[in-house]
């Protein structure tokens, strides 16, 4: 009996310890620490800011060679099979509701000034003030395209250097499939991997980072910093909720299926979803729901479903979005409506299957900064919240992608409609293997 009880025992302390150095978890702590030192020392606070502006000098570092990488990795590399109408449907009714995702996502932010609570005493960057200024639309497609493609990296002028990559990835594909070689393809392959194992050593010293950055916000703003983290949670999960209420409606009107029986059929993802804040990890649950409970086909959910892995991410739309103007509220920057067009397309951007890092909030955070030219002082606050917001971003992003599904087969009537009204069983066939580890790899991040 003493024996089972010290087992058990031991087996609990090692449950909490693990709970405890998981990242998240030290990201928390370090946050909650951070806000509680700057409240008590005051201005004094900004004397350690510099340990929180090195950590996100760190990953600014790393953005423009992983972005090309990226890009040109995912663009060089895709290939003729699965296209036609069912790919057509799939990636209209995904780039549409990701449309959607992001103007909620600024209607929201807009109404409720998330980033309003947070009142910097600094002057405004000049560069930044000069960049903000109305520029005609001839100007704005014109800097589209970098006359020194060195120079843009070099600035970190980002939308350039994502055009550029686009286009070395279309040439770049067409010569793989002209001469079969795609060694350039392994070799950038390898550098992003190389990179992404850079950002996650970046990535252990978040504790560190956030403790100071925070430490330096709450020693300027004072209290003020708890409630802006609330006003930003609220308006993530509004977000969430609304867009989750489009795609029911949407899908109602146009499957004309109970979407009353929707919650029942999407329960078991969403648990899995909101506990590991993973789309891959639910991947194989939502594709045996889909089939098995929902009623779509075979083929339709392992063509949409594996898309919207990497596709499919209307979570982290909104929540970028809100992002954006967050940032801008916090350092009382007007972004110009061209300038928000800009931000939702790169928030549309970052989630087609571009660029996929692993917990990799804080640099897609940090990238949209970084390509609108916005102070980085608040991102620290929204790293050490992103777990939460991660929760709500999974929860959209695998329903979300459920839904997708349903509409891309309801286009074919490809929806079983007995499985659907549970008066019908079918068995979902094993995905392949490789395909799904090719998937995984791409979409291992934590939303």
């Amino acid at each position: 009996m003493t024996t089972t009880g010290t087992t058990g025992s031991s087996r609990t302390i090692g449950t909490t310890w693990k709970v405890l150095r998981h990242p998240a978890t030290l990201i928390a702590l370090a946050a909650v620490l951070g806000i509680v030192f700057g409240l008590i020392t005051g201005e004094w606070a900004a004397n350690i800011k510099f340990i929180g502006d090195l950590f996100i000098r760190l990953i600014q570092m790393a953005i423009v060679p992983l972005v090309m990488a990226s890009v040109i990795v995912a663009t060089g590399s895709m290939t003729g099979s699965g296209m036609g109408r069912l790919a057509g449907r799939t990636f209209a009714w995904m780039i549409g509701f990701s449309v959607i995702a992001a103007l909620v996502g600024w209607g929201l932010a807009t109404l409720t000034q998330p980033g309003a609570g947070i009142d910097y005493s600094g002057a405004v960057d000049p560069a930044l003030q000069e960049s903000a200024k109305p520029a005609s639309w001839q100007e704005t497609v014109l800097g589209f395209v970098s006359t020194n493609i060195f120079n843009a990296m070099s600035t970190a002028t980002m939308l350039p250097i994502i055009v550029f990559s686009l286009l070395f990835g279309l040439a770049l594909n067409g010569y793989v499939r002209a001469t079969g070689n795609t060694l350039v393809v392994t070799l950038l392959d390898q550098l992003q991997q190389i990179i992404l194992g850079m950002i996650r050593l970046v990535m252990r010293i978040a504790p560190i980072g956030v403790f100071c950055l925070l430490a330096a916000l709450a020693g300027d703003v004072g209290f003020a910093v708890v409630t802006t983290a609330l006003s930003y949670l609220g308006s993530t999960l509004v977000g969430v909720l609304i867009v989750t209420g489009v795609f029911v409606i949407v899908v109602a009107i146009r499957t004309r299926l109970n979407p009353a029986a929707l919650p029942g059929k999407l329960a078991e993802q969403t648990v899995i979803a909101v506990t590991t804040t993973s789309s891959a990890v639910t991947y194989p649950t939502v594709l045996k729901n889909a089939v098995e409970k929902v009623g779509i086909s075979q083929r339709v959910a392992n063509f949409t479903l594996s898309v919207g892995l990497t596709m499919g991410s209307y979570g982290a739309v909104l929540n970028y979005t809100i992002v954006i103007l967050f940032l801008a509220q916090a350092s009382r920057v007007e972004l110009t409506p061209g300038q928000i067009i800009l931000g939702m397309a790169l928030a549309i951007m970052l989630n087609m299957g571009t660029i996929t890092v692993p917990g990799g909030f804080a640099v897609a955070a940090t990238f949209l900064a970084t390509s609108l030219g916005l102070p980085l002082e608040a991102v620290g606050l929204l790293i050490a919240v992103d777990w939460f917001t991660g929760i709500f971003r999974t929860f959209l992003n695998v329903n979300g992608d459920t839904m997708v599904a349903l509409l891309v087969a309801n286009g074919t009537d490809e929806i079983d409609r007995d499985v659907y009204a549970g008066s019908t069983n079918v068995t979902a066939e094993a995905a392949d293997e490789d395909e799904l580890s090719e998937k995984f790899a791409a979409a291992d991040r934590a939303d």
